[in-house]
């Protein structure tokens, strides 16, 4: 009854304020948090999966991970932010989801590779990075481009970053910094 009355009185209660609610077992914390961050989560889990299924899965598997350590969440006092946390805990999940998924999958051997079409996020960044900045971007490595994409078109920290990708953060920013140079080099 109380965790009721919680989420009634506050509900301008920020999402790190949910986050510390949910670490005291507060379901309806939980319930308006989900409220709040699932919607946009499932967008960026699409962006980076199509498959729906994997996407159901991730989802149901990080909230669940949400609620069982939400006390673990160290929030601003580590200069992160709790949605930031709950989309890393989705990015490892999405990668982890991939490595099983690649895991168990084997080609069979008559398989021929196909020609694919262009990723959805290929395409887009075409869309809206034309001229010379798009022709200079499409000219990187894919393994530079994916983390520039993820630093500068998502917006995401190298802490983000290396979580969603699964990689260290210093091999992150190496490849940031290489991938920047490059750019420069294209562009003059």
């Amino acid at each position: 009854m109380r965790s009721v009355r919680i989420a009634r009185r506050r509900p301008d209660a920020d999402e790190e304020h949910l986050v510390r609610l949910v670490a005291k077992g507060d379901r309806a914390a939980f319930e308006e948090l989900y409220r709040r961050t699932s919607p946009w989560m499932a967008v960026r889990l699409r962006r980076r999966c199509a498959d729906e299924q994997i996407v159901a899965e991730v989802m149901q598997e990080t909230y669940l991970a949400v609620w069982r350590a939400a006390g673990a969440f160290a929030g601003a006092a580590v200069g992160g932010s709790a949605v930031g946390w709950l989309w890393t805990i989705a990015a490892r999940r999405l990668v982890d989801a991939f490595r099983r998924r690649a895991h168990h999958a084997e080609p069979p051997p008559e398989a021929a590779p196909r020609p694919t079409a262009p990723a959805a996020e290929e395409e887009a960044l075409a869309a809206t990075v034309g001229g010379d900045v798009g022709d200079a971007l499409r000219c990187l490595a894919p393994e530079l481009r994916q983390v520039l994409q993820a630093m500068v078109l998502d917006g995401l920290s190298v802490r983000e970053t290396a979580a969603l990708l699964g990689l260290p953060e210093g091999t992150v920013k190496t490849r940031a910094r290489r991938a920047r140079t490059a750019m420069r080099k294209a562009l003059t």
